[in-house]
């Protein structure tokens, strides 16, 4: 099979990188905690082997972190190098070019930010599927547009190479402790191959489909009712404090109540106690809902809350709190000329 030339002189490190926004409303899926039940024992798990990570800020640390405690050797690139130095220290070979970490690991775990970048890791200066062994699996991480994983699918395949569209859901919290959500769509038995990796990473495995780009799908809905129920908690939290009502108090009414959500709680927590140190940025939820806005408006769909959703959260970025965890929308809607 043909494998694309990219100049080796022109190859550089991989660009920036940050954690995923989202959660999942917490506990085990009943329905889907195992890969494909049903097939277990038809195919062999290749068991412990080397996987780079590729993108080690929030959650690509997290999950490197996961995997070097759990005895996987774990190969390490970033655009920041301090990041991979300290992967380090805990076991993880870290490198300069992306390539070099793609090269030595059967799976290369993409954990960029977006679409762009990870074409740019893959097919760019940073010759990342040139370096690729032929069968490498490439689990692709970050929030994108659906068609942007079709069309990342298809230019892998003239490499040899199998890709698994893996958006991942729940902070890097739980992304440490092996509790966050995968949302896998692609080829099973690619998938079935990867198991032991796959729930080293992660004991909430959701099976979307074959068919790349579903798992996409799957996020982008989810990160939508996020960013929806997010908004609705600041906007409520907001208001109680315009009423003179204790916010923390009122919380804790709501936590345990008809208007609990999950990120709710787990942001205005936050916010309350004055915690606005990025986990999550503001900017990564504007860009979240508005991939989701035009998935829905190539579905067809136009639905009344997703849209003013997305204006909140522009609105926020715009307004000084791009760089700020997603919490802060408190902040933002508490403030006088707030009207949302």
């Amino acid at each position: 099979m043909s494998r694309r030339a990219v100049p080796k002189a022109n190859r550089t490190a991989v660009r920036s990188t940050e954690g995923g926004p989202v959660s999942a409303a917490p506990g085990r899926s009943q329905a889907s905690a195992h890969l494909s039940p049903q097939h277990e024992g038809s195919l062999t798990s290749e068991a412990v082997y080397p996987v780079a990570v590729i993108g080690v800020g929030n959650m690509g640390g997290a999950m490197a972190a996961r995997l070097l405690e759990r005895g996987w050797p774990v190969h390490v690139c970033d655009c920041l190098p301090e990041r991979a130095q300290t992967l380090a220290a805990s076991g993880a070979t870290p490198h300069t070019l992306a390539a070099d970490a793609a090269r030595a690991a059967k799976v290369s775990i993409i954990c960029v930010v977006d679409a762009g970048q990870s074409r740019d890791v893959l097919f760019g200066s940073c010759g990342v599927a040139d370096a690729m062994h032929l069968g490498h699996t490439v689990m692709l991480c970050p929030t994108m547009g659906p068609g942007d994983v079709e069309a990342i699918a298809l230019q892998l395949r003239p490499f040899g190479l199998h890709l698994i569209d893996a958006p991942m859901s729940g902070g890097p919290v739980r992304a440490r402790e092996g509790g966050m959500s995968l949302m896998l769509a692609g080829p099973q038995t690619v998938i079935e191959r990867h198991r032991d990796l796959i729930e080293t990473l992660s004991n909430k495995v959701f099976r979307i489909s074959e068919k790349p780009g579903d798992g996409a799908r799957t996020k982008l809905v989810n990160n939508l009712a996020a960013a929806i129920n997010l908004v609705g908690a600041a906007e409520v939290l907001a208001l109680a404090q315009r009423m003179g009502l204790n916010p923390a108090t009122t919380l804790d009414v709501i936590a345990q109540s008809s208007g609990q959500s999950w990120i709710g709680s787990d942001r205005m927590r936050r916010a309350i106690n004055g915690d606005l140190a990025p986990r999550a940025h503001m900017t990564l939820l504007e860009k979240d809902t508005r991939l989701a806005l035009q998935a829905a408006q190539e579905a067809g769909f136009d639905g009344p809350l997703g849209a003013r959703a997305h204006e909140v959260f522009a609105q926020a970025s715009a307004g000084g709190l791009a760089d700020l965890d997603d919490a802060a929308l408190l902040q933002w809607l508490s403030r006088p000329s707030a009207s949302a």
